[in-house]
């Protein structure tokens, strides 16, 4: 999908399809700690484990919007108020579509709706609105600090590095201070800020990732076994608890950005021909109607699941249970766009420009922007 600045890049929707899928997926799994697929069983395969873990795709969707507003707004003046009123549009119709959606479910349920408009209200700051709402959350956050980060990576391209850091000793005083860190870490500002980060970093650090094919090869191996061990200690649920006493979920948010950051700025500057073969087509469908699925999938996935487990066939084999959750995805696409038909894209022509190229200071608030 086109930004406002007119700019679009396929192989980018790959990795938010790809994303999108492991989210859907990890929710297809596991809709309860017994099953489909329970949380203890851990896949002979490491790779596999993304799927097993598949909350780590919100990992990959932050450091994607941290590396793609670097490429979008690199060497451009920002008006940044209409740039704000841009995401506003681009995000508000559908989360509040989804709000609307979910209040109306509650009611018919009979459930009290005061505490749920409650979390709504705190859902501007805390990690409480529904449907995986709480990371458009993160996501303003991240976007209220992004033309500093910008500015700042401008005059010294290693300053993310320095924001990281200060993120880690953060969550490092707030595991001194609690004892666990996992609910910050994985759904705060305080965990994703390290996402974000890293991809900007890896955008200005881009060509050292060009053509690294070996490279690329031996950081999906390590990182790999690394999610391998996550998900065979206990994973997000299971780790000595929810939430975790566990120390690896001050530095969990630090490894998943420097993998996903490198892997992002690989796959963006080594294949430079666009590929038309399905399974890429079906996976830059997915990137480009991924926010709606993201956003609708908990409507309905695992009630999906516990349907063709009852009524179809046993899906508490891992592998069997993956392979039902890309069929489900794929006939989830139509659905996402619909959503982004219908709630998103009349919105999306009330955009403005907000960038143009410069060489003078590269923020502004308030000042119209030319077209880029």
């Amino acid at each position: 999908m086109k930004s406002s600045t007119g700019e679009h890049y396929p192989a980018l929707d790959h990795i938010r399809g790809l994303a999108a899928f492991l989210v859907f997926t990890w929710h297809f799994l596991h809709q309860s700690p017994d099953g489909p697929v329970p949380y203890g069983f851990v896949p002979a395969l490491p790779v596999l484990s993304f799927l097993d873990e598949g909350h780590t795709g919100v990992s990959l969707f932050m450091a994607l919007s941290g590396y793609l507003f670097a490429k979008l707004l690199d060497g451009k003046r920002v008006n940044y108020l209409a740039f704000f009123a841009n995401r506003a549009l681009r995000l508000l119709p559908l989360l509040l579509a989804v709000i609307v959606v979910e209040a109306c479910r509650r009611q018919v349920a009979g459930q009290p709706l005061d505490e749920y408009f409650a979390d709504v209200g705190k859902g501007l700051i805390f990690p409480t609105l529904p449907n995986g709402g709480w990371s458009i959350t993160v996501e303003a956050h991240f976007y209220i600090l992004l033309p500093f980060l910008l500015m700042a990576s401008r005059r010294f391209p290693f300053s993310p590095l320095l924001f990281i850091a200060a993120a880690v000793l953060l969550r490092s005083a707030l595991y001194a201070q609690i004892g666990e860190v996992q609910l910050a870490a994985s759904s705060s500002i305080i965990g994703h800020a390290d996402q974000f980060l890293a991809g900007i970093l890896a955008f200005h650090l881009r060509a050292y990732a060009k053509d690294r094919h070996w490279l690329a090869l031996a950081v999906l191996i390590a990182f790999s076994g690394f999610f391998w061990w996550f998900d065979a200690a206990g994973g997000f649920y299971q780790l000595e608890g929810y939430p975790s006493p566990h120390w690896i979920w001050i530095i969990l948010p630090t490894l998943e950005a420097a993998a996903y950051s490198f892997c992002i700025a690989y796959y963006d500057t080594s294949f430079s021909r666009q590929r038309t073969s399905l399974p890429f087509k079906i996976l830059e469908k997915a990137g480009a109607y991924s926010y709606s699925i993201y956003l609708l999938h908990l409507f309905f996935v695992m009630q999906l699941a516990a349907f063709i487990d009852t009524n179809i066939m046993d899906i508490s084999n891992f592998y069997v249970a993956c392979f039902w959750s890309c069929l489900c995805f794929m006939a989830t696409i139509p659905i996402g766009y619909l959503s982004y038909s219908c709630v998103e894209a009349p919105f999306l022509h009330m955009r403005m420009r907000y960038a143009e190229l410069t060489t003078a200071d590269p923020i502004s608030v308030g000042r119209p922007a030319a077209a880029a």
